[in-house]
């Protein structure tokens, strides 16, 4: 089972001119604490050019939702959203003290809408290691004080609860950023409004920028996905470390304590490092005077009962020194006898358990001849993926959207996951493969035809599609072998009944009547022991219909 939470925000001024960033995590604490798995794991690396590598452009799809052209903002182009989302309408906003991204929103009716995802889909490269990052920032445009709460999604994954009431009331504005890998050539961000959205939910801009393949590579991306908690450069008191420092624009918050730890500012060139730290992060620096242990509260908020990934990062410009300290969470011990010196050394945890308030020490060691430091450090939730429709299923169902002139306007993203989010008229198996087994689309207006595809769905087991406007052929289901119900009745089919229908050994049920249909009825389907047939009134067969029929 899925459990929804916030998700941690990054939030910042509405004024662009602003120097600030401010990080806050906006977990509920619901979640139990689960056995820990795995422990942390320490990496060297060699220096070298790190610095000329992240002068390149973060690459990616970069869209500015609401927007109807493009535009260059800082180097990078920002899309009109249109060729991305089928559904909601562009809207602007009032304020004219935004920055330019923020103008515009997407925004989606929540009438009608409750429960269903309405998604964009955007071109990836398949196994292609992405940032997610969606930008909200509500302006009034719903017309209510407050903005709404509603839920957030990629691919068949529940994001969590985007709740951005706060942020808007001491205005600022509000990211949220995950990192995941992409199953195939398209990955969706999709909206959904719940039991407690009240208002149209929207969004600002959305991010897919593609990180290198070193990045976060100890975590299963199979399995998971990651949630960012808290980012931060250790003694940077300056404005937030974004690109071109970082190649990724990753944002890295400053972070500054009192007494007994202090700032120190130096240049420590760092290169080679798997998750790619910008080197600005390096030049600063959570120490203490003497020998003194390093001890802060960090994240800086409670966090839920959870698994997370913990990076921690360290470097030092003195190799005549020994620096050598433990570093303990919660008083459990991280790392024993660290040794930091100028070549750089990370430690990573892939699955640490934390909960509530987070207390780091770091403690010299016997031996050492200087005090600890830490230069920063990133946090993320573990969240396990939800799954995937299977691939042969999603692909039919996206013919059978391209042979409807109306399709529901939720038909994005995919189709069965998460399971309170399935597409309109589509019921799913649960377990580990996740397949259609119904697909009731009655008395929706629906007009186009019915593609041959649909034979692909080989799990359905109902089909009913009664009372539109289709016209065309009937296709060939006979591979669909668990099919049981069809009704087809009240539409414009037209040629005559596919004689392959009378093949499928457990169709019970059979409703054809007021179409345009012709030619003989197949003796297959007459003569069908136990099969309720229904082909009068309506259509034009040249022979006398069968009894009850």
């Amino acid at each position: 089972m899925t459990h929804q939470r916030p998700i941690p925000t990054l939030t910042l001024p509405v004024n662009p001119l602003s120097k600030f960033f401010c990080f806050h995590s906006q977990f509920s604490s619901s979640s139990q604490l689960s056995t820990m798995s795995f422990f942390s794991l320490i990496f060297l690396f060699s220096l070298l050019n790190l610095a000329q590598s992240q002068r390149q452009s973060p690459r990616g799809v970069f869209i500015d939702c609401g927007a109807t052209v493009a535009s260059l903002i800082d180097g990078r182009e920002w899309l009109p959203d249109a060729t991305f989302v089928s559904s909601g309408t562009a809207k602007n906003l009032t304020d004219p003290n935004v920055a330019p991204i923020l103008s515009t929103v997407r925004s989606f009716p929540l009438q009608g809408n409750t429960n269903k995802k309405l998604c964009y889909v955007v071109p990836v490269f398949r196994t292609g290691k992405y940032m997610v990052r969606t930008t909200y920032y509500y302006g009034g445009v719903n017309g209510r004080d407050s903005p709404p709460v509603f839920d957030q999604i990629v691919d068949g994954t529940l994001w969590g609860i985007v709740n951005t009431t706060d942020d808007y009331a001491r205005g600022l504005v509000s990211y949220y950023e995950g990192v995941f890998v992409a199953a195939g050539k398209t990955m969706s961000l999709c909206i959904a409004a719940n039991t407690n959205t009240d208002s149209d939910p929207f969004i600002s801009a959305l991010e897919f920028v593609l990180l290198g393949d070193s990045l976060y590579n100890s975590t299963d991306f199979g399995q998971y996905g990651l949630s960012l908690v808290a980012r931060h450069s250790f003694g940077h008191n300056g404005s937030i470390i974004r690109y071109p420092d970082d190649q990724f624009d990753r944002y890295w918050e400053p972070f500054v304590l009192s007494n007994p730890t202090m700032a120190s500012f130096r240049n420590v060139p760092v290169s080679d490092f798997w998750n790619l730290p910008p080197v600005k992060v390096f030049e600063t620096e959570l120490t203490s005077s003497g020998m003194e242990p390093v001890e802060f509260q960090w994240p800086p908020a409670s966090l839920p009962n959870s698994t997370y990934y913990v990076a921690l990062y360290f470097a030092d410009d003195r190799d005549s020194s020994s620096r050598v300290f433990n570093i303990s969470i919660n008083g459990i011990t991280y790392y024993h006898n660290l040794s930091v010196t100028s070549d750089g050394v990370a430690v990573f945890a892939t699955q640490w358990l934390l909960g509530g308030l987070t207390n780091i020490i770091l403690t010299p060691a016997a031996g050492s001849d200087i005090g600890p430091l830490i230069n920063a450090g990133e946090v993320f939730n573990l969240l396990r993926l939800g799954g995937r429709t299977h691939t042969r299923d999603v692909i039919a169902l996206e013919s059978v959207k391209k042979s409807l002139e109306n399709p529901p306007h939720d038909w994005n993203g995919d189709p069965c996951l998460p399971s309170q989010y399935t597409w309109t008229g589509v019921t799913c198996s649960e377990g580990p493969r996740i397949r259609v087994v119904s697909l009731n689309l009655s008395n929706m207006g629906l007009s186009g035809s019915l593609s041959p595809s649909v034979a692909n769905l080989t799990a359905l087991t109902n089909i009913w599609l009664g009372n539109n406007s289709l016209s065309g052929s009937i296709p060939d289901l006979s591979s669909l072998k668990r099919l049981e119900i069809l009704h087809l009745e009240d539409n414009q089919f037209s040629g005559e009944i596919p004689s392959s229908l009378g093949n499928i050994d457990s169709l019970q049920e059979l409703f054809l009547q007021n179409n345009n249909l012709t030619g003989q009825v197949p003796n297959s389907l007459t003569g069908k022991p136990g099969l309720n047939l229904k082909i009068f009134p309506g259509n034009n067969f040249s022979s006398s219909p069968p009894s009850g029929a």
